[in-house]
C-alpha cells in the first residue's frame, strides 16, 4: 500500500471514463412484447435517442440522426414520446415539433413549424390521435400558454384543444375503453408537490371532453400519476395524509389502498413520471420510499396487502408493468443505476441496459453509510456518507480526509445509496463525501419537504453546515479543509453556505442561484413563482430576495470558489455566474470561471462533464495543497 495524503490517490475512475462510458437512461414505454425506452448519450453531444428491444433480446436505434427525443416544456421535460403498434410518436428537440415513425420509415412531422412545445403523449387508439400537454410560446403572450390537445396521427389538422384555463397540465390518461379522461392540473404559485387537481372527463364521439369532474386534490394536496387499472378504475398517488400513498376512485369514493407511512409518489419535475403499474385488475406492482430507501412490492387491490420483494436494490424509477414483467430503472450500493426486467411469474431479474459498462473493482468502490444528525431547527436530516477507500494507497498517520459537502438540486429532489461514479470519482482520491437529504428534500414526507417552505437559504444550509460539523466532531474528516458543491437549486445552497457561514474552506457552483431576485424576474413559467413558497411573495417581500441573494453579501466571503456555467442556460441565467464571479474578483478571492458553449441546464455532452470534473479536482487541489495524481488541464484561477 503507497502512503500519500488524501486527495493525491491515484484512482482508474477517470473523468473520462465517466464522461464517455456513463448515458442517462429515461423514459420506458412498453409496447406488445417490445420495451422502450430512451438514452442520453454524452458521446453524442447529448442527444437522446429512442431504443427498442424485442423478446428475443436484439437491441436498436429507432430515431436516427440527427433526431433528439426530447422536450422542453416546462424546460425539464419528460415525456418525450409514446408508441402504438410499433409506430414512435415523439418530440425533436431542436424544432419542438412532433414526428411520427413507423416501422422501418423515416421520422415525418405531425405538427408545423413554431412556437409549439408537446409533452406527456397518451395514445388515443379508438380517434387515431395523440392526446398530450401543449405549451404555446408566442411572443405576444405574457407566459406560455398550457392546454391539453389532441393531434391525429397524420398531423392532418392543427392541434384540438381539449382542455384549457388553469396555468398548467399533466398527466393526461384515457380510460382502457377510450370514453374517459384523466388528467391534473394547477395553478400559480403552486408546484405539483404543493396542490395539484385531479380531473375526470367524458369524450364523446367526436373526441371532446363533455362533462368534467374533479376527483381530488386541491390546493394543499398533491396528487401524482393518475392511472387507470385494466378494468377501468382510477387509481393515482395523493399526499392528503402528509404522505404520498395510493388510492383509487371507485363508485364516487376514494379509497386509501395502503396506509402508510411512506412516499409511493415523487415531486413531479418533469413529464411521464411513473411509479406504479397494474400487472391485473387486482395486482399492482409499485415502489415506495421509507427511511430514504426505496422498495418494490406487490400490492393486491382486493386484499389490500401490500408484500415487498426480496430484491437486492434499493432505487427504483420509472416503473412499467405487463401482465408477465415490470420494467425500471434500478440501482443499489453496489450496482449504478440499470434498466431492469422483473419476470413477475418466476421472480427472475435481468439487466437490459446498463447506465455504464465499465466494471470498477471492489477495492475502489466507497460504501454508503447512512447517517442522521441534529440540525439547528430541532429535526433529525439525513444523508449518506462515503469514505474515502482505495485499496492501493493509504494516508499518513493522524491525517484527515477533505470532506465534500454535496447539496441536491431541486431543491424537493432527494439523493440515495444507489452507486454513482461520480461520488467515487471523489473518494477514491481520498476525499470523503457527504451527501446531503437537507430540509425540503423528498422521500420523508410532507412535513420534512415544508421545512423549506419560506426558509430557502436558510433550512437547506444549516442542514449542510450541520452534517458537516457532525462528521468533524466524530473526528472522521479534516474541519480545516471542508468544500460544498452544488447544482442549480443546489449551487444555490452552496452559495449561500460560503457566504453566510463560516465553514467552509472552497466551494464549487454548478450554474447556481445567486441573486433571487433576478431569479424572480428572469426564469421560466414552471417555477416563475415558485419562490413565493420557499422564500415569500414578490416584490412584497422584496427584502428577504435580497436578505438571501449572495450576490449582495460577496463582503461575507472569504474562501475560493469555481464557478461552472452553461451559457444557454434559461433557467438560470449565465449572468447570475457571472456577477458572482466579478464580485469575487474585485474582492480579491481565489476564483474560477468555466462557461461552456452550446450547454444549457445540465450539462450532458462528454466533453463538457470530463473538463467540468478535472476542472473541479485541479481547483481543489490548487487551493488545498495536495498534488494531484495525473496530470490535469491546468484551469485559469485568479488571485491565487
Amino acid at each position: 500500500m503507497i502512503i500519500a495524503p488524501y486527495g493525491s490517490w491515484k484512482s482508474p475512475i477517470t473523468a473520462e471514463l465517466i464522461a464517455s462510458g456513463t448515458i442517462g437512461l429515461g423514459q420506458i414505454v412498453l409496447d406488445g412484447n417490445d420495451t422502450y425506452w430512451v438514452e442520453m448519450r454524452p458521446s453524442e453531444g447529448g442527444r437522446s435517442v429512442l431504443v427498442r428491444r424485442t423478446p428475443d433480446g436484439q437491441t436498436c436505434d429507432v430515431t436516427p440522426a440527427p433526431f433528439n427525443v426530447r422536450t422542453r416544456v416546462h424546460e425539464y421535460g419528460g415525456g418525450a414520446f409514446a408508441v402504438a403498434g410499433g409506430s414512435v410518436y415523439f418530440s425533436h428537440f431542436s424544432d419542438a415539433r412532433l414526428y411520427r415513425q413507423d416501422p422501418a420509415g423515416a421520422p415525418r412531422p405531425l405538427t408545423g413549424e413554431g412556437s409549439f412545445r408537446f409533452a406527456d403523449l397518451e395514445i388515443d387508439r379508438r380517434r387515431g390521435r395523440v392526446i398530450c400537454v401543449c405549451e404555446d410560446h408566442s411572443a405576444a403572450r405574457h407566459e406560455p400558454v398550457n392546454t391539453l390537445v389532441g393531434i391525429g396521427y397524420d398531423g392532418d389538422a392543427g392541434p384540438l384543444v381539449l382542455a384549457a384555463g388553469n396555468d398548467f397540465y399533466s398527466s393526461p390518461r384515457l380510460s382502457p375503453d377510450g370514453t374517459r379522461l384523466a388528467w391534473l392540473s394547477w395553478n400559480h404559485p403552486n408546484m405539483p408537490w404543493d396542490g395539484t387537481e385531479l380531473w375526470v372527463g367524458e369524450m364523446d364521439d367526436d373526441g371532446l371532453l363533455g362533462q368534467c369532474e374533479r376527483v381530488a386534490g386541491g390546493p394543499a394536496e398533491s396528487i401524482f400519476q393518475p392511472e387507470w387499472s385494466p378494468d377501468g378504475v382510477l387509481h393515482f398517488v395523493s399526499d392528503r395524509t402528509a404522505w404520498w400513498n395510493l388510492y383509487r376512485y371507485r363508485g364516487g369514493q376514494v379509497e386509501a389502498l395502503c396506509p402508510k407511512a411512506a412516499e409511493f409518489g415523487l415531486p413531479q419535475w418533469t413529464f411521464g413520471m411513473s411509479m406504479y403499474g397494474f400487472a391485473s385488475a387486482d395486482q399492482t406492482v409499485c415502489t415506495y420510499a421509507e427511511g430514504g430507501v426505496r422498495h418494490l412490492a406487490w400490492l393486491d387491490t382486493r386484499t389490500l396487502v401490500l408484500t415487498p420483494l426480496e430484491i437486492d436494490l434499493s432505487e427504483f424509477d420509472g416503473v412499467r408493468v405487463a401482465p408477465d414483467r415490470a420494467v425500471f430503472i434500478a440501482g443499489s450500493p453496489t450496482q449504478p443505476l440499470a434498466l431492469t426486467q422483473l419476470d413477475l411469474r418466476t421472480g427472475g431479474l435481468d439487466v437490459l441496459r446498463r447506465s455504464n459498462e465499465v466494471v470498477v473493482e471492489a477495492g475502489y468502490i466507497a460504501r454508503a453509510e447512512a447517517v442522521e444528525f441534529p440540525t439547528r431547527d430541532g429535526p433529525t436530516a439525513y444523508a449518506f456518507f462515503y469514505r474515502p477507500h482505495n485499496h492501493d494507497y493509504g494516508a499518513p498517520p493522524g491525517e484527515r480526509p477533505p470532506l465534500l459537502v454535496l447539496s441536491h438540486g431541486g431543491p424537493t429532489a432527494a439523493t440515495s445509496s444507489t452507486l454513482r461514479l461520480v461520488v467515487q470519482f471523489w473518494t477514491s482520491r481520498g476525499i470523503a463525501v457527504l451527501d446531503v437529504n437537507y430540509g425540503g428534500s423528498t422521500g420523508y414526507g410532507r412535513a420534512y419537504r415544508q421545512r423549506l417552505d419560506g426558509q430557502w437559504g436558510i433550512v437547506d444550509v444549516d442542514d449542510c453546515v450541520s452534517g458537516a460539523r457532525f462528521l468533524v466532531e466524530r473526528g472522521l474528516v479534516d474541519g480545516n479543509r471542508l468544500i460544498i458543491r452544488g447544482s442549480s437549486a443546489g449551487g444555490y445552497t452552496t452559495l449561500c453556505a460560503l457566504t453566510f457561514r463560516d465553514v467552509f474552506k472552497a466551494g464549487a457552483s454548478y450554474y447556481g442561484i445567486g441573486d433571487l431576485e433576478a431569479l424572480a424576474n428572469d426564469t421560466h413559467k414552471f417555477e416563475s413563482r415558485y419562490e413565493e413558497w420557499l422564500v415569500g411573495p414578490y416584490p412584497a417581500r422584496r427584502d428577504l430576495y435580497r436578505a438571501r441573494s449572495p450576490i449582495h453579501f460577496t463582503d461575507r466571503l472569504s474562501c475560493p470558489v469555481i464557478f461552472f456555467q452553461g451559457l444557454d442556460d434559461k433557467i438560470v441565467s449565465p449572468n447570475q455566474a457571472e456577477a458572482m464571479v466579478a464580485a469575487l474578483r474585485a474582492k480579491k478571492l481565489p476564483v474560477a470561471y468555466v462557461p461552456f458553449e452550446g450547454e444549457q441546464h445540465g450539462f450532458r455532452r462528454a466533453e463538457t462533464i470530463r473538463r467540468a470534473l478535472e476542472a473541479e479536482l485541479y481547483f481543489y487541489a490548487r487551493v488545498f495543497g495536495f498534488a494531484l495524481a495525473e496530470p490535469i488541464e491546468p484551469v485559469p484561477i485568479e488571485n491565487l
